[in-house]
């Protein structure tokens, strides 16, 4: 997945194009960039800014959109007029998502959007936006009222889709975004940390912005990107002599396990794949123990029309049933750290075996009473039952009264489980 960036540079990296490529690298999309403005600044203050010519703008986005197939586009820093009108003009008849940033003023209080700009601003720009993300500030400047709900219908009225109005209302430890879809609106509360930082709504329409590429609904991008600013501020480091600039920590296995996944979203007609109690794809630390140690999806890959979208996000414990079983066959082959559970098809079994993969299979309809009563425990019992000493590549069962028939596969790594998708396709 390709996700656009046009916006001001930082020489700090704490917020736009720079901070932009991070987020979209943390979230397993590859970042593209148009640079509207290059500015002289750090963690105390901007010191210049230098907008980019019409022309430049115009050759950058020509450039990325006639090599590029573009998922989603982030729009942030459009300084003046003529840039507005530059990439209005360049980008008002592409059809993928676009999130709109409206940077209007820095952290430091420095003027981001000249106020000669702002009519053009609501004309051109607004309108292209699918999500539009204005902080409190921001959403009174662009509809000239501090209500809150009202603000959001009025800047809905000026074109854009969808608004997320954040930090709706704050305590000293929830902060809650105001977000008005077409058809209807709610509250998402989050955790609040008080640091002062550079870069969390840069994070904030970055992460949308993924999400949205990655096929994830308006609601669950939305409560992705909030839990993914709480982190970037809550790992913000003093890197500068002057405020803390966000800093997401994303592990190799994070990584790792989510480009796997879009790598299995992306196989032909995978959606065939997805049982009805849905999917999740794991990675465990070595020798785990419990489940705690197993990096899953705290929901699940879900069918979603003719597509797989991830609902939910990376995190240890975040799955029960394959993490499950993946501490289960490391107990005895340590080397198996992943695994991901799909649809039962005896077309794809016959199709391993003919592979020389190793199958193994267990009969949930023997699993005892006191078994089948206890909280999650016949994952346990059906892979402890079946192993042996053969490794396996694939456990699968036929199903039980109320149980639905089940096929995990299971690898060192994610990469080496989407391998053996494709391979019994």
């Amino acid at each position: 997945m390709n996700v656009l960036s046009i916006g001001g540079s930082d020489p700090s990296s704490g917020a736009g194009i720079q901070s932009d490529i991070k987020t979209f690298e943390n979230h397993g999309v590859y970042g593209l960039t148009v640079i509207t403005a290059i500015t002289s600044q750090n963690t105390k203050k901007i010191s210049k800014i230098l907008p980019i010519s019409s022309a430049i703008i115009k050759s950058q986005l020509e450039s990325v959109l006639n090599d590029f197939k573009i998922d989603a586009i982030k729009i942030g820093m459009l300084y003046d007029a003529s840039i507005i009108k530059a990439v209005h003009s360049m980008i008002k008849k592409q059809k993928c998502p676009i999130v709109v940033d409206p940077i209007i003023e820095s952290t430091t209080k420095t003027i981001l959007l000249k106020k000669s700009a702002i009519k053009h601003y609501k004309k051109m720009i607004i309108p292209l936006a699918t999500i539009i993300t204005p902080n409190r500030h921001e959403a009174k400047i662009l509809a000239g009222t501090t209500s809150i709900e009202k603000a959001a219908k009025e800047i809905q009225k000026l074109g854009a889709k969808n608004v997320i109005i954040t930090g709706y209302n704050e305590t000293k430890n929830i902060i809650e975004d105001f977000v008005l879809e077409s058809k209807k609106d709610y509250i998402l509360k989050g955790k609040k940390i008080e640091i002062i930082n550079h870069g969390s709504g840069c994070n904030y329409s970055a992460s949308i912005a993924s999400s949205l590429a990655l096929k994830r609904s308006i609601h669950d991008a939305a409560e992705y990107a909030k839990e993914y600013v709480f982190q970037s501020i809550k790992d913000s480091k003093k890197i500068g002599k002057g405020i803390s600039i966000t800093y997401k920590k994303t592990s190799e296995m994070q990584k790792e396990l989510s480009n796997s996944i879009i790598d299995f979203q992306n196989i032909k007609n995978s959606i065939k794949l997805i049982p009805e109690c849905q999917t999740n794809f794991v990675f465990s630390k070595i020798k785990p123990k419990k489940i705690d140690m197993v990096l899953g999806i705290s929901g699940r890959l879900v069918k979603a029309g003719d597509m797989i979208i991830q609902a939910g996000e990376l995190r240890y414990g975040g799955s029960q049933h394959v993490a499950t079983a993946v501490v289960e066959v490391s107990k005895k082959f340590p080397e198996i750290r992943s695994a991901i559970n799909i649809k039962y098809e005896p077309s794809m079994i016959v199709k391993a075996k003919k592979k020389g993969m190793k199958v193994i299979s267990y009969d949930r309809r023997k699993e005892s009473k006191n078994s089948k009563q206890k909280e999650n425990s016949s994952i346990s019992w059906g892979i402890s039952s079946c192993l042996k000493s053969m490794k396996p590549d694939i456990i699968f069962h036929k199903g039980d009264m109320g149980k639905e028939p089940m096929i995990i596969i299971f690898g060192t790594n994610p990469k080496q489980v989407v391998k053996k998708i494709l391979a019994i396709r």
